[in-house]
């Protein structure tokens, strides 16, 4: 009975995370920690970040729970999950949401906001070039580009359809550079201006009439599916979502577009996208590679829609603040709220969080562009 007892203990302990972890694991259990240390204690972004940290951690701890079926077992519960990541089915739900909860009309209002969108995507091109020239193929280059848009489900949805195998880390990528936005883009911003084009105080946007609103996503759709189809499926659901919220007649659809279906969408993302961080999978040079490009990717878009924002300001005579530029990256709305924040330090009596959405909203446009054309050339 006790040799029983001994050999159900020796089992128990060879099958434990302790006899089946190396270092690695216990690296990324350690940055798991610092994530969540990051959302819940500086709240970045907690919302996504919260679940990415806490997916990295358990399959840190028990990989099990990402394992494949075999004949004699089923998968890990995170493996049926993260399906809807690899067929590309969560992404456009993601943007279903994030159209329902976005007004368009700072950007209907002040058109030239696209301008800006556009400029923020430069570090897509850049680093996809960049990319190149390390001998990364050309899929591999799109889809380490694609994270400058800090656009999370746009830079899944590009992956898997051109690298599928390189999913985990660009997801993870993406996802941790929009979670820490107010880290990342303020420095560059305060580089890039000055005081006095800080403290610049732009005019009140014009109403924009419920027309107007109901008109811009059937128009956008139309435009962008004729021009870019590969750009469909994201800009489609973006702008039936956007019209749900606008036409004032489906308010329970907008609202389960808003709150049920985009809680549970980011739930089951956020956990899926942070257990493909193995140690690994995570701690390679290839992985570090797409980690750190993906950084300036991202540093260059803000970089550009600052510039091209200092552009505005110039072209205006001082009525465009360049600080809205930076809010062209698509992490809505984030980067809207970096804007202001970083406006307000400088001038406490600015508001520029309106001014910002307009750009803002255009990056993600401009991200589900930069996408088709990416999907369009190497698909």
């Amino acid at each position: 009975m006790f040799q029983e007892f001994l050999t159900a203990i020796t089992d128990i302990l060879k099958s434990s995370g302790f006899a089946t972890s190396d270092w690695q694991n216990y690296v990324m259990i350690g940055i798991s920690c610092v994530l969540l240390y990051l959302a819940i204690k500086k709240q970045f972004e907690p919302l996504l970040l919260l679940p990415i940290a806490f997916g990295m951690l358990l399959v840190n701890v028990f990989p099990g729970i990402m394992a494949e079926p075999t004949a004699q077992a089923n998968g890990g519960l995170f493996y049926y999950l993260y399906r809807g990541v690899k067929l590309g089915i969560y992404p456009p739900l993601i943007f279903l949401g994030v159209g329902a909860m976005t007004d368009f009309g700072p950007l209907i209002a002040r058109p030239s906001s696209l301008l800006l969108g556009a400029a923020a995507q430069l570090g897509i091109f850049i680093t996809f070039i960049g990319a190149l020239a390390l001998g990364f193929d050309p899929k591999a280059a799109a889809s380490i580009g694609i994270i400058g848009g800090a656009d999370g489900p746009t830079a899944i949805y590009v992956t898997s359809k051109l690298k599928p195998e390189l999913l985990g880390p660009i997801a993870v990528a993406a996802y941790s550079y929009m979670a820490l936005v107010p880290v990342i883009q303020p420095p560059i911003m305060r580089a890039m201006t000055t005081k006095k084009e800080r403290c610049i105080v732009m005019e009140q946007l014009r109403p924009v009439s419920k027309l107007e609103k109901i008109m811009f996503p059937i128009i956008i759709t139309v435009l962008i599916s004729l021009l870019l189809p590969d750009a469909t499926p994201l800009v489609g659901m973006l702008m039936l979502g956007n019209l749900m919220r606008e036409s004032g007649v489906v308010s329970r659809l907008s609202n389960t577009a808003q709150n049920e279906l985009m809680n549970i969408i980011t739930i089951f993302l956020g956990v899926t996208v942070g257990a493909t961080a193995t140690g690994k999978v995570f701690l390679s040079s290839q992985t570090i590679k797409i980690i750190v490009m993906g950084l300036i990717a991202f540093c260059i878009g803000t970089a550009g829609g600052v510039l091209f924002g200092k552009l505005m300001c110039k072209a205006t005579h001082g009525k465009v603040n360049p600080l809205i530029g930076s809010a062209g990256v698509s992490a809505v709305p984030m980067a809207a709220r970096v804007s202001q924040k970083v406006g307000q330090a400088d001038n406490p009596s600015n508001f520029l969080l309106m001014h910002a959405m307009g750009p803002n909203v255009a990056g993600v446009i401009g991200s589900a562009v930069a996408a088709g054309v990416l999907l369009s050339i190497l698909g």
